[in-house]
């Protein structure tokens, strides 16, 4: 059992934790998680259902007022010993996110410390939440801006990051001084029970942070983005049940982030250091077996050198070393469950038949059912399936093109907007590209780009809001408006 090799074994956590308490909820159900490596049970989870989610927005609510009049700096002292204690743990947590969900222990380790960094940045923010005097505007008035916090807010996170989407949410959410629900994935509950375990030793006080598991996220997510108490739902998931939390939320008039799905485009233009360019889209497609929103999704190569990238990018591909993420030297570790498999498969099936070839790899790995080979696909078209879809797979599909007027058009040519990459030396070309493409964040020369100092978040179906940077604790303020007479 994973809890045997932790070197602290009370992380690994088991049950619900609601108003500072481990539960088992109200009907003592459990359901099983997986290591997606092999198919084996790891744990039995506490399975909560509506009522006990109502006990936990409770929890938060009462908790709120006590969290919220601390001064800014105990907040900022609380979530700063939070942050040690995650990088004091971070062998154990790597090991926990490794097992639960399957990318290599290399990249889990790099995850706990991303996560972390979001912690460390808003409690540094905490501090730094300013209102305003505005210029009045008549004698004898005075006018002022004041920020508070919102309220409850609820954090619905994906199992592909199974810890940093949870503090890149909560955090600023803890800094501006709202109290937390926590619903994660429930094929990666572990990693967030986890964190709750120190967010004990940590000191925050009973009910700020909640975290329910479940595994009937349907009738969970409607309570949370339903019930009146909560004020805030943020969500990190598909299109489809990110528009379906926004119309539920609408009842009430939450305040809604959406960080959904994404079709990204990765350009190579003639004038690219082609070196470069392939380093980038290694790292951009193949990190976490390319199940990421931000991973490069389609492959556009300008003709002049379209021959050349191919060739250099099989080679690099083709390294590439598959293998369960504890072993040593693994860049490509399963997929989540079946599930995924069967998606990865159908796309590229649709692709080959409609004329595409894979010159790397192209079916599912010896190692295992839920394994794929590093694939790359050419002669991809845009009526393929796997053009207007989210692969979330380790498969590249590369296009060709030929002028920076067609690409951008045929990059734009999605409803999605999350990010975007490209390659290019042309100082002018890169203001342009820049500039004309529809999406929230773009790599210029850079294959990964998430950092916490920096806006995270899409555009047009792709989500709404920012996470991290000075704009992530945004969206857990209300601005107040104080109309002073009399003076």
């Amino acid at each position: 059992m994973i809890a045997m090799e932790l070197t602290d074994k009370t992380l690994f956590r088991s049950k619900s934790f609601v108003n500072g308490e481990w539960t088992s909820g109200s009907r003592n159900n459990t359901f099983a998680v997986f290591d997606p490596a092999n198919n084996q049970e790891i744990a039995q989870v506490a399975d909560l259902n509506v009522e006990d989610t109502k006990k936990a927005i409770e929890a938060a609510y009462s908790a709120f007022p006590t969290w919220s009049s601390k001064l800014a700096r105990e907040r900022s002292t609380i979530l700063k010993k939070w942050y040690n204690l995650i990088l004091d743990n971070k062998e154990d947590l790597a090991l926990l996110m490794t097992t639960e969900m399957g990318k290599p222990l290399v990249e889990a380790r790099g995850e706990v410390v991303y996560g972390a960094n979001f912690v460390e940045w808003f409690a540094e923010e905490a501090k730094r939440i300013y209102g305003d005097v505005i210029p009045n505007h008549a004698p004898g008035k005075r006018l002022i801006t004041i920020k508070q916090p919102i309220g409850v807010v609820a954090a619905i996170t994906p199992w592909n990051f199974p810890l940093a989407m949870i503090t890149r949410k909560i955090a600023p959410a803890l800094a501006a001084g709202c109290t937390v629900i926590i619903k994660p994935a429930e094929d990666t509950p572990l990693s967030a029970l986890a964190l709750a375990e120190l967010s004990v030793r940590a000191g925050f006080p009973d009910g700020v942070i909640n975290v329910v598991t479940t595994n009937d996220a349907p009738a969970v997510g409607k309570e949370l983005t339903t019930n009146p108490l909560v004020r805030k739902v943020s969500f990190t998931g598909s299109t489809e049940v990110g528009k379906l939390l926004m119309k539920q939320c609408a009842g009430t008039v939450k305040k809604v982030s959406l960080e959904l799905g994404g079709n990204a485009p990765f350009i190579v233009f003639e004038d690219a250091d082609l070196e470069a360019a392939v380093i980038g889209a290694i790292a951009s497609k193949y990190r976490n077996s390319g199940q990421t929103c931000v991973g490069a999704n389609r492959f556009m190569i300008q003709d002049s050198v379209y021959d050349e990238f191919v060739d250099l990018y099989a080679i690099e591909v083709a390294s590439l070393k598959v293998g369960i993420g504890t072993d040593s030297g693994v860049n490509v570790g399963p997929l989540i469950n079946d599930k995924a498999v069967t998606k990865v498969k159908r796309l590229v099936g649709d692709a080959v038949e409609k004329g595409a070839k894979a010159i790397v790899g192209g079916s599912v790995h010896d190692l295992g059912d839920n394994f794929y080979q590093p694939t790359v696909l050419s002669g991809v078209t845009t009526d393929m399936d796997i053009a207007k879809e989210e692969i979330f797979g380790p498969v590249a599909p590369l296009y060709r093109f030929k002028s920076e007027e067609e690409v951008i058009k045929l990059a734009n040519d999605t409803p999605y907007g999350l990010a975007a990459y490209f390659f290019a030396r042309d100082i002018g070309r890169i203001w342009r590209v820049a500039e004309k493409l529809e999406y929230g964040m773009i790599g210029i020369n850079e294959g990964v780009m998430s950092t916490e100092v920096a806006p995270f978040g899409g555009v047009k179906e792709s989500g709404l809001g920012r996470e991290g940077s000075k704009y992530g604790i945004d969206e857990f303020i209300e601005v107040k408006y104080l109309c002073m007479g009399g003076i």
